[in-house]
């Protein structure tokens, strides 16, 4: 879904799929990373799909998102809010109370003002920087699907100077939800093992 202008509350409550972009309208002069596009609950109980919105967003963005990605370029207090799955991506400044009850999926907030910790709910939350290949190419590619889909400035000017932009995000990761991706990893590089050692017995 393509919209041109402006989106109330409760978009894309409960996606399961497919992509929403929302843009301003053609011929409009102000910046949009500075001016709301989306209303209030953007996303909530969203479990797949993308959505890609040229401006900022209201409150309680992605709540309960469990599943979709989604890029927005600024928003209001409690974003991602009990979020347990998906990706966040804000290219702009973030309200207060940000992941609070965020027990799932990850968040890259571009930070420049370096404010952002002031304004994150630290109680299920660690604030990392952005340094593993996996991380880097997530974001790069999301960054780069926004800029696709709405000819963002912010996302432009991100990416033409990547190198010293990349290091201005930061990556929110809930506490136990890290702690679960660990056991995974672990369990499959076990399994992993145990194949190859079977392998190496029946081929020998």
């Amino acid at each position: 879904m393509y919209a041109e202008g402006d989106a109330n509350d409760y978009l894309g409550k409960g996606l399961s799929g497919g992509k929403i972009i929302v843009v301003p309208p053609r011929g409009s002069t102000f910046a949009p990373h500075e001016n709301v596009i989306a209303g209030n609950v953007i996303l909530y109980g969203a479990t797949s799909g993308e959505v890609y919105l040229h401006g900022i967003a209201g409150e309680r963005f992605a709540i309960r998102n469990s599943g979709a990605r989604a890029v927005v370029e600024g928003l209001g207090d409690h974003g991602c809010e009990y979020m347990t799955g998906g990706i966040v991506v804000v290219l702009g400044a973030t309200g207060y109370n940000f992941a609070a009850g965020m027990s799932g999926g990850v968040a890259y907030v571009y930070d420049p003002t370096e404010m952002f910790e002031t304004r994150c709910n630290l109680d299920m939350v660690d604030l990392e920087s952005v340094w593993t290949s996996e991380d880097a190419s997530a974001l790069r590619n999301l960054v780069e699907n926004h800029y696709h889909y709405t000819g963002s400035a912010r996302a432009r000017m991100i990416l033409e100077n990547w190198e010293t932009r990349f290091p201005l995000f930061v990556k929110v990761m809930p506490v136990e939800y890290r702690k679960v991706l660990e056991r995974m990893r672990l369990a499959a590089h076990r399994d992993a093992e145990t194949v190859s050692a079977t392998e190496e017995v029946y081929h020998g």
